[in-house]
């Protein structure tokens, strides 16, 4: 099963990096229909498929890159979904050996939402608090992945390592002292907190076609202080269709503005965790390298963030931001998984040790 979850967050990641593509490309309506395309399950390429779909989406004329676009990572978000159906299968037979079973079935009911998501996705026009939606859903669906993943992993050393009687749990690594680490655990969380926050804040921008409302530095065009406009940009305007935007330049540049203030906010709490972190006398020298490979990897979403305002959004760029912040959230819950002080901390949202 942990080699199943381990391929199951390779998906989900591919899955993420293709959902950008899509999104980037415009081709999120690229089938105007769900789950097919123009009818199909594939993209209609003979001249007579095209006719009937032009005949049947007379506003959504077949364009084949666009469709292949969506269709690929429809395909791709369908074998993650019977991937994470095996999981939760595997996971109710195999209770009895204390496989958890709360996440996987967590797992289960998160992405039967995402696929409705995907759903609306198309039915409602990208409308953004969908567009924005599926992405945090494919944000938790890999966070909860790679989750079952640590808890897999440790499972199985705790059943080497102890006797099948032994109900004792070792700490997990880093945490050389349960009562003692409780204010950098803490930490940890509210850093998590703020980085899907600034994810949340970036799919908003994204999904309202506002990533280059801002084009100057360090924070917008001249007179962007009598532009802000908080309650519009957060607000849904009426609209038949969500392509390219609805909302006016003022409310896509405050969305801007609000995300580049909240990368620096990222940027400055997660470094001085980091560097808290590494100089604590508290934990092993593996999280002291996750927390500079974290450090790293900040640092290249900041340089990506500003290359996409920099150079105008290149498609390469923009997806690799994307990818990124995936691999920033992930090396920080493994982070937070290493100083915690005790198994409880995961508890709740895992289900605990026996499911």
């Amino acid at each position: 099963m942990k080699k199943l979850v381990l391929f199951s967050l390779f998906l989900a990641a591919v899955v993420i990096i293709l959902g950008a593509y899509t999104r980037l490309t415009d081709a999120g309506l690229g089938c105007p229909d769900w789950p097919g395309c123009y009818g199909n399950l594939t993209v209609p390429l003979s001249d007579e498929k095209v006719a009937a779909a032009n005949t049947a989406f007379p506003e959504r004329p077949v364009e084949a890159h666009k469709a292949w676009n969506e269709m690929i990572h429809r395909y791709f978000a369908g074998a993650l979904g019977l991937c994470i159906l095996a999981i939760a299968i595997i996971a109710v037979r195999q209770r009895h050996k204390g496989t958890p079973v709360k996440l996987p079935l967590l797992l289960l009911g998160l992405v039967t939402f995402q696929a409705a998501l995907g759903m609306w996705t198309v039915t409602l026009n990208l409308l953004p608090v969908v567009v924005m939606g599926h992405l945090l859903g494919g944000f938790t669906v890999l966070s909860c992945l790679f989750l079952l993943y640590l808890r897999l992993r440790k499972h199985s050393s705790v059943s080497v390592q102890q006797p099948k009687s032994n109900t004792a749990l070792p700490l997990r690594e880093g945490a050389q002292y349960p009562n003692k680490n409780n204010k950098l655990t803490a930490m940890a969380f509210l850093g998590m907190a703020i980085l899907v926050g600034q994810i949340a804040l970036g799919g908003w921008t994204s999904a309202n076609y506002a990533a280059l409302a801002c084009t100057d530095m360090p924070i917008c065009e001249p007179g962007w202080q009598q532009r802000l406009d908080f309650q519009g940009a957060y607000s849904v305007p009426e609209a038949q269709n969500y392509e390219f935007g609805a909302h006016n330049y003022g409310e896509r540049a405050t969305m801007h503005i609000v995300h580049r203030f909240g990368a620096v906010i990222t940027f400055i709490y997660l470094t001085v965790l980091a560097f808290m972190w590494l100089r604590s006398s508290k934990l092993s020298p593996a999280v002291k390298k996750g927390c500079v490979l974290m450090l790293g990897v900040l640092c290249v979403q900041v340089a990506l963030g500003l290359s996409n305002v920099l150079f105008s959004l290149p498609l390469f760029i923009a997806v690799s931001h994307n990818a990124v912040a995936a691999m920033l959230l992930l090396t920080l819950i493994w982070l937070t998984w290493s100083v915690a002080p005790s198994t409880s901390s995961f508890s709740y949202s895992t289900g605990g040790h026996h499911g």
